[in-house]
């Protein structure tokens, strides 16, 4: 049996007499027939109906994508205040990675973010005329569990790895940003809540006032900064 992908050489065809160009008296009277069309115009409405379906399916399909995209994966966002300078200017744009978030949710386990990373968590808020929520920039600081000392300007954490305490300002990257850190906290982070702090510690409303944020407000945690263009950096 022959390997059907092996091309087959065509058997030559045996040489023919040679033949006039000119043609016969006969062959120039003969009417040419009529071309007839092979489409079918069954065939043309169905393509068209296929082609205008496909186009409404897409135009549906689009807004839920951009929907699973914005809820599940990744969001932008602009910075509107000061608490995150020097490393946030206002304005900024971001873009709010959520996906390892959506990932805990759905292995079912707890998304709890790094130490130092910049998180965007809402914020909900009882003022007596109704709750109202907004949503903030943050860095987090110290991990359930963790005890919190803001004394004399400086920020404390005690866990087990360090009983007698460190300052991640001072040992992590961030820190060259950090200057004094106002307050009076002493308090231990509960289980499933975290202990988040506005780099500019002279003009930010953090947990030194409002308290720890539970895990399930947080919406995810910071990727990139695209613009400005000459400042694009990812966190």
């Amino acid at each position: 049996m022959e390997d059907p992908t092996t091309p087959t050489p065509l058997n030559p065809v045996p040489p023919t007499e040679p033949v006039d160009a000119t043609l016969s008296t006969e062959a120039s009277n003969d009417v040419p027939s009529p071309v007839i069309s092979s489409e079918d115009p069954a065939n043309t409405a169905k393509d068209n109906l296929k082609s205008i379906v496909s186009t409404i399916i897409l135009l549906l399909l689009a807004p839920l994508l951009a929907w699973l995209l914005v809820t599940f994966v990744f969001q932008s966002y602009e910075v509107d205040g000061p608490s995150m300078q020097t490393t946030l200017q206002n304005h900024d744009r971001l873009i709010l990675l959520k996906l390892p978030r959506t990932w805990a949710r759905i292995t079912h386990h707890p998304y709890l973010p790094h130490r130092g990373d910049i998180i965007i968590f809402t914020r909900t808020d009882d003022s007596g005329l109704g709750e109202s929520s907004r949503q903030l920039i943050k860095r987090v600081i110290a991990l359930p569990g963790e005890r919190v000392v803001v004394k004399d300007g400086q920020l404390t954490v005690f866990n087990h790895a360090h009983p007698m305490g460190f300052s991640p300002d001072k040992t992590m990257s961030y820190g060259s940003v950090i200057q004094e850190t106002s307050g009076d906290v002493d308090l231990t982070v509960p289980v499933g809540q975290i202990f988040v702090c506005g780099d500019n510690r002279g003009n930010s409303l953090d947990s030194r006032y409002f308290g720890t944020v539970p895990l399930n407000d947080v919406s995810g945690k910071l990727g990139l900064r695209v613009y400005p263009f000459n400042k694009a950096e990812r966190f």
